[in-house]
C-alpha cells in the first residue's frame, strides 16, 4: 500500500536491452560488474559504459541504460532528448508495455513487473492513462463512441458511458462534436478525442508520448496551454515525452535530459537552462531567454532602509524577470520596488540597476 509521501512514479536501475537472450546476458554482466546480485549499476557511470560496451560486443543493442527517477504526486515530469536517445523506451518500459531487461518499477508504491496480466489490465482500466502521437481513434464510431470505448471494454451501462465521455468532451473543449466523426475533425480536434479518451476513466497517472509533435506550430501551442489549464484542473501524476526544448519547458514542473539512454540531468526548466551540466544539455538551451526563466527571488536584496514608492507595483518571488523589467517599465520611474510574498509581506527589493545586470548577465550566459 502506497504511502502519503511516496512518489507517484519510481524507476530505479532500469534497462532496456535488444537481442537474443539480451535478458539473461545483461543479468550476468550486471553480477559481474557490481560483484553481487544482478539489478542495477546503482548509476555508476563507469561500471554502466563497461556493461554497455560488453553488450554491443556481444551484437545486443542497450536503449536504456541504467536509469533512475521519481514522479511526485501531482508533477509533470517531461523527459526529452533526441531522436534514438531512449525516451520514449523508457515510458514504454515503466508503463510495461514492453518487459525491462532489469531494474524496478513501482506505481504508487506498486511493484509494476511483478504484476501479472489481470492486474496490469486493471492497471491500465483504473489507474493508468496513455497518450500517444498517433491518435488511434476509430474511424467507424463518433467522438462520443470513441471517447467512451474504455467504458464499454469495462462493461460499464451504456446510459454511464454516455455522460461520463460528455464530462471529458467537454473538459478538453469539443462539446457540440460529440457526434462527429474522426475525418470530419482536424488533426488538433481528434488529438483532444485521444486525450479524453485517455481520461474518461479518471486515471492517477498519465503518460503522453509525444502528444503534440504531428500538429502544426500554432495548433501545437493551443494544445499545450489547454493542456495546462487541465492539468491544473485534475493535478495527475504525468510523464510527457518531447523532443522540442521549449514545449518541455513551458510544460514541465521538471525535465529529464536523455542521451543514448541515460539520463544525464534532471532538474527544474530554470535549472536546466541555467545551470546545465554539460554542452549536450547546454546545446539545448542556448537559444533560450535565460530572462523568461531566472526568478526575481535569486536577485532581490534585503531592504536596507530602501525608499520604495508608495502604492506603486509591487513584484512577486517568482516573478520572471522579463516579467519584473515589464512591471518596472510600467511604473514609470527608476525607484526600487518591493517583493512581496502572497500574504502581502515584504520580502525584499529589486532596484531597476540590479535587474538590468541581471538580464545582461543571463543573456550573456545564453551564447
Amino acid at each position: 500500500m502506497a504511502t502519503a509521501d511516496e512518489p507517484a512514479i519510481r524507476a530505479e536501475g532500469l534497462w532496456m536491452v535488444f537481442g537474443e537472450d539480451a535478458k539473461r546476458r545483461l543479468a550476468t554482466e550486471l553480477g559481474t560488474a557490481q560483484g553481487t546480485a544482478p539489478g542495477t549499476t546503482q548509476n555508476d557511470g563507469n561500471r554502466r559504459d563497461a556493461v554497455t560496451e560488453t553488450l554491443r560486443g556481444a551484437g545486443l543493442i542497450p536503449a536504456v541504460r541504467d536509469v533512475s527517477f521519481d514522479v511526485g504526486r501531482g508533477e509533470l515530469f517531461v523527459i526529452m532528448g533526441l531522436s534514438g536517445s531512449g525516451k520514449s523506451t523508457v515510458i514504454r518500459c515503466v508503463s510495461r508495455l514492453l518487459e525491462p531487461s532489469s531494474g524496478r518499477v513501482a506505481i504508487q508504491g506498486e511493484d509494476i513487473l511483478s504484476a501479472k496480466n489481470r492486474r496490469l489490465i486493471e492497471l491500465r482500466r483504473s489507474r493508468i492513462g496513455m497518450v500517444f502521437q498517433h491518435f488511434g481513434l476509430f474511424p467507424h464510431m463518433t467522438v462520443a463512441d470513441n471517447v467512451a470505448f474504455p467504458l464499454r471494454v469495462q462493461g460499464t451501462r451504456s446510459g454511464e458511458r454516455r455522460s461520463r465521455a460528455e464530462d471529458v468532451i467537454r473538459l478538453v473543449g469539443l462539446e457540440g462534436r460529440e457526434d462527429s466523426y474522426p475525418r470530419e475533425l482536424s488533426g488538433g480536434q481528434r488529438q483532444r478525442v485521444g486525450i479524453a479518451r485517455s481520461l474518461v476513466m479518471n486515471p492517477d497517472i498519465w503518460f503522453l508520448d509525444e502528444p503534440f509533435s504531428a500538429l502544426d506550430p500554432l495548433i501545437r501551442r493551443q494544445l499545450q496551454d489547454e493542456f495546462l489549464s487541465l492539468q491544473a484542473e485534475l493535478n495527475k501524476s504525468i510523464v510527457f515525452i518531447t523532443h522540442d526544448i521549449a514545449e518541455a519547458l513551458k510544460l514541465a514542473d521538471r525535465i529529464a535530459i536523455m542521451r543514448d539512454g541515460v539520463i544525464v540531468q534532471v532538474g527544474t526548466p530554470a535549472e536546466i537552462v541555467l545551470n546545465p551540466v554539460d554542452a549536450y544539455v547546454a546545446e539545448f538551451a542556448s537559444e533560450v531567454p535565460k530572462g523568461r526563466l531566472m526568478k526575481v527571488e535569486a536577485m532581490m536584496r534585503p531592504m536596507n532602509g530602501a525608499a520604495l514608492p508608495e502604492g506603486g507595483p509591487v513584484l512577486a518571488p517568482a516573478m520572471s524577470l522579463e516579467d519584473a523589467l515589464t512591471r518596472f517599465v510600467s511604473s514609470a520611474g527608476a525607484a526600487p520596488l518591493a517583493v512581496q510574498d502572497g500574504d502581502g509581506k515584504t520580502v525584499g527589493v529589486v532596484t531597476p540597476e540590479a535587474l538590468v545586470k541581471a538580464m545582461g548577465e543571463a543573456r550573456d550566459g545564453a551564447g
